[in-house]
């Protein structure tokens, strides 16, 4: 099958060609419909030793951790009512199913997890996945092409609002308006936060946010962030939400917060970071760190897109085939107007 492979740190994605998958017992192959862009992959395709944090990526990998597809095999052992033909979207985990973490939705903590497109099994950018079918949960039939790549990056924002235990009536700062800010933007506006301001160094992306739940954007590269906070929410904000990861980052969003508040880092940094422990110390903070999410927090964004109590189909800028996605993703890599890029393997 074609595929987009990973040969070493730096260089551009190869289109070439990898073996089919075959479903072990529990897993499902689905035929990709799309996979999107995450900032993770673009992170970890330069990765040269594994100073990020996260081992470097083996070569001739596969990477691609946002998808949804149509169910085409089926392993033995599969009896939880999902056929051939049907369209899925998949947590980008395959746990044993037995363990507690399985059993209670936590997949990514079971001790033999295996990543699909982080080296375990080959990712989401191309033709075909192999995933597992407990991890796998059936889409709406109304579902747009590629509704379901949007599912990961939904349930990663999810996840930052629980963690955060925000309440109805606060208010939220949101550093970073790519993908994961938007999406976290679209949780707090829906769990009741009165103020759910976005911030962004690119002007454009932090304007992108008013249609995804942000009561104000700010201009990050033109405005002072907190001032002009202060001036639409009249104080400083409850919870500060760092959807940027960078270096330094953790400390803006710090100094950022108020007195008594939550600091969410969402955020995945790969570099050594320093932080001044005298702010979050003196200001009593309760810093939180949001990290995947669980199957059911997967699940809900599904319901909530199916009832349209969220919309996020807006998310979507771009959507390109196998010839032009190389370019794609090396333009990700410098700042620029797109947010959620799909690879959509059967376009020409």
């Amino acid at each position: 099958m074609r595929a987009a492979i990973f040969r070493k740190p730096g260089q551009r994605l190869e289109l070439g060609s990898i073996d089919d998958p075959t479903p072990g017992p529990g897993e499902l192959v689905l035929k990709v419909e799309a996979c999107g862009i995450c900032g993770s992959d673009l992170h970890i395709s330069d990765n040269h030793d594994g100073s990020g944090g996260m081992p470097p990526l083996k070569p001739d990998s596969v990477m691609g951790h946002e998808f949804c597809g149509e169910i085409v095999a089926i392993g033995s052992g599969v009896d939880n009512g999902l056929k051939e033909g049907m369209r899925v979207a998949s947590l980008p985990t395959i746990g044993c199913g037995r363990c507690a973490p399985c059993l209670t939705g936590d997949v990514k903590r079971c001790r033999d997890a295996r990543g699909i497109g982080l080296g375990d099994v080959p990712g989401g950018y191309a033709q075909y996945v192999r995933v597992g079918a407990a991890e796998s949960l059936r889409l709406p039939e109304h579902f747009g092409k590629g509704d379901g790549a949007l599912i990961e990056p939904l349930a990663v924002g999810l996840r930052a609002a629980v963690r955060a235990r925000l309440q109805p009536g606060e208010h939220a700062l949101i550093a970073g308006a790519g993908p994961v800010g938007l999406a976290t933007a679209i949780w707090c506006r829906h769990f009741g936060a009165r103020h759910v301001v976005v911030s962004d160094l690119n002007a454009n992306r932090a304007e992108t946010a008013a249609r995804f739940g942000a009561t104000e954007a700010i201009d990050a590269s033109k405005e002072n962030v907190i001032e002009r906070y202060k001036q639409v929410a009249g104080a400083r904000p409850d919870i500060v939400f760092d959807c940027v990861g960078v270096p330094g980052s953790m400390q803006l969003a710090i100094d950022y917060a108020g007195f008594d508040s939550r600091v969410v880092i969402v955020g995945v940094c790969m570099h050594e970071d320093r932080i001044m422990p005298v702010k979050p110390v003196t200001k009593e903070l309760d810093l939180i760190f949001a990290y995947c999410y669980l199957r059911q927090e997967f699940g809900l964004c599904i319901d909530m897109l199916d009832q349209g109590r969220i919309e996020a189909s807006g998310l979507i800028t771009d959507r390109v085939g196998f010839d032009g996605f190389a370019d794609a993703f090396e333009a990700l890599k410098t700042p620029n107007t797109q947010v959620k890029v799909l690879l959509e393997p059967d376009r020409a």
